[in-house]
Order: structure tokens, then C-alpha cells, then sequence
């Protein structure tokens, strides 16, 4: 089994052109890495990890390039997707901890 995720091939070619050949090398483990993991923790776990990863390739881009749109275009997409995943592994507020007024 292997997890598609849109994204991996994306920031991939984004570090081919910027020539970050050691984080290539650094994504194609933790892909492999998490791949593993696929059919103990499921496919969403996997995403939320794969695109948390990304998330942070990303975010030290953004740092090192801050001229450049194409890392803040795929930063503000995959901070996008991995919100909206990360809601579904997000343990719910326990009531007794909320203020009843």
C-alpha cells in the first residue's frame, strides 16, 4: 500500500528547483518511513504526518526564501489540507472543562 499524497510530489519538484538536494533525500525517508505505518495507523494518520512534514520543509523555506511565491503558494495549501485532516484526530473538549457560567 502506498499513500498518494499530492503535495510530496510538488515540494519535491520545489526543492529540485531551489536546489535543496538534502532535504530531497530527508523527504523520501519520512515518506518511506510513514508509508509503513499505513496499515497499523491508517491512511489519514499517515496524511496528517506526511503533510505536517511538509508543513515544516515549508515553514524554513518561507524563512530561507522569502521572495519567493511558489513556497508561500504550496506553504498556505498544505497548511490548508492538514487543518482539515488534523480535525478528524483532534481528541473532542472534555464538558466538565468548559466554564457552565
Amino acid at each position: 500500500m502506498t499513500v498518494e499524497v499530492r503535495e510530496v510530489e510538488e515540494v519535491r519538484k520545489l526543492l529540485e528547483a531551489l536546489g535543496e538536494k538534502i532535504l530531497i533525500t530527508r523527504l523520501d525517508s519520512f515518506v518511506a518511513l510513514n508509508e509503513g505505518l499505513e496499515s497499523k495507523r491508517g491512511k489519514e494518520f499517515v496524511e496528517v504526518s506526511i503533510l505536517g512534514f511538509l508543513e515544516g520543509i515549508l515553514t524554513v523555506l518561507r524563512e530561507k526564501y522569502p521572495e519567493n511565491e511558489e513556497v508561500k503558494k504550496i506553504h498556505s495549501r498544505v497548511t490548508k489540507k492538514m487543518e482539515e485532516l488534523d480535525r478528524l484526530f483532534r481528541k473532542p473538549r472534555i464538558p466538565y472543562l468548559e466554564d457552565t457560567g
